[in-house]
Parts: C-alpha cells; sequence; structure tokens
C-alpha cells in the first residue's frame, strides 16, 4: 500500500509541473476562441473556464485569461503563452492535433520564436514556407541552399534552410530543414523535416505525435 501511495504522489507531482501552452486565436463576439495545448480552438466568454483557462475579460483582439492563479494578457497572432513546467526545463513530448473542416489537421505554433499557423502535411520532404512569410519572420532564405521544388504549376525556384527552432503547443524541435518557395501560402506546411522526429498516430478525428528517442 506504502508504495502504491507513493507512486501516485510520483504522478501527481509529476502532473503538476506539466507545462500548459494557450494561444488565442480569434474573437467570437465577446468570446476567446482558445486553443489550449495545441486542441482545437474553443470560444470561452468572460467568466468561463476551458482545460484550466479562466477568461476574465475580453475586449478588442485580446484576452485577460487565468491560469493556475495567474494572469495573463494574451493576444492574437503572438506565441503562445507557456505556464508551468519543470525548473529544468524540461520540453514537451506529445502533441495532440483535432481535424478541422475539410480534414486538415492545424495548429497555432512558432518558428524561431515567432507565431506562425501550421498545416499538417505528411507528403512534404521538409517544412515549407512562402517568401513573404519567411521575410515576416526574418529568415536570410537567399543564404540558403538553391534548389528547384516541384508544385502544381510546375518546377520552381526556392531555398532550403534550417530553422533554429519549431514549436506546436508545449513541444519544440531545433535544427529542422525546411523549404522556402517562391508562392505565398495560407499556412506554413508542417513537413517530415519535423514530422519524423515523432511517431504519429490517428485516433479518430485526432493526430497523435509521440516524440521519438
Amino acid at each position: 500500500m506504502r508504495r502504491l501511495l507513493l507512486a501516485l504522489a510520483a504522478l501527481a507531482g509529476s502532473a503538476s509541473v506539466a507545462a500548459q501552452a494557450v494561444s488565442l486565436q480569434g474573437m467570437l463576439g465577446s468570446r476567446a476562441l482558445l486553443m489550449v495545448d495545441g486542441s482545437a480552438p474553443r470560444g470561452v466568454a468572460p467568466g468561463e473556464t476551458h482545460a484550466g483557462v479562466k477568461v476574465i475579460s475580453t475586449t478588442g483582439d485580446q484576452a485577460v485569461v487565468e491560469i493556475k492563479g495567474r494572469r495573463h494578457t494574451l493576444r492574437m497572432g503572438e506565441s503562445q503563452v507557456s505556464v508551468g513546467g519543470s525548473a529544468s526545463g524540461a520540453r514537451g513530448n506529445r502533441i495532440v492535433l483535432s481535424a478541422a473542416s475539410g480534414g486538415h489537421f492545424l495548429s497555432h505554433g512558432t518558428i524561431n520564436g515567432q507565431a506562425v499557423h501550421f498545416m499538417v502535411d505528411t507528403g512534404a520532404t521538409a517544412v515549407g514556407l512562402g517568401i513573404s512569410e519567411a521575410e515576416r519572420l526574418g529568415i536570410n532564405y537567399k543564404a540558403g541552399q538553391p534548389v528547384r521544388m516541384h508544385t502544381a504549376n510546375g518546377i520552381t525556384a526556392a531555398w532550403r534552410v534550417k530553422l533554429a527552432s519549431v514549436r506546436v503547443g508545449d513541444v519544440e524541435v531545433h535544427d529542422v530543414d525546411a523549404v522556402i518557395g517562391i508562392h505565398s501560402m495560407p499556412y506554413v506546411l508542417l513537413g517530415n523535416s519535423f514530422l519524423s522526429r515523432f511517431q504519429m498516430r490517428r485516433d479518430n478525428e485526432q493526430m497523435v505525435l509521440e516524440r521519438r528517442y
């Protein structure tokens, strides 16, 4: 019995230090459209709580939320707030994505610490960005390796670069290959240079990524 109690205490302790990533995806009237730990965005009204995140107030393009007893101001388009986590700064290991309309898996995240919107593309060799997005993120793509890329419009010029970090939810991966194409894209394609770092499985309308070791 004592061993069981110790095991339960250890599990409780590990849960208490698990980080929680929260971002503001948009506003639905007075409701904040929150994404918590990479889950599908959900509208939460002031005074309501979702997944441990309480919305205090909303105005314009920002929301004040309370997470684990502390208040934070979230703004649309900014990087997610990460609350909790161990003092050693351990990285998250699991990503859960829900299918959006059309069956695509979308997620808010960051590249080199700056906010982006991802779409999972298991057919892409690397993370894929358009030039306009690369310039917004300050990526010096012209210093990368020139390559040729096959697209629906034929063969076009592109550049292969290395991203310092790619983060989805509470999971961050470093030194990720990416390809910068000349055409603008509505999303950053989350390709296999990121996905191959994980064991992937589909569970109905969810995609679960578990970090490989």
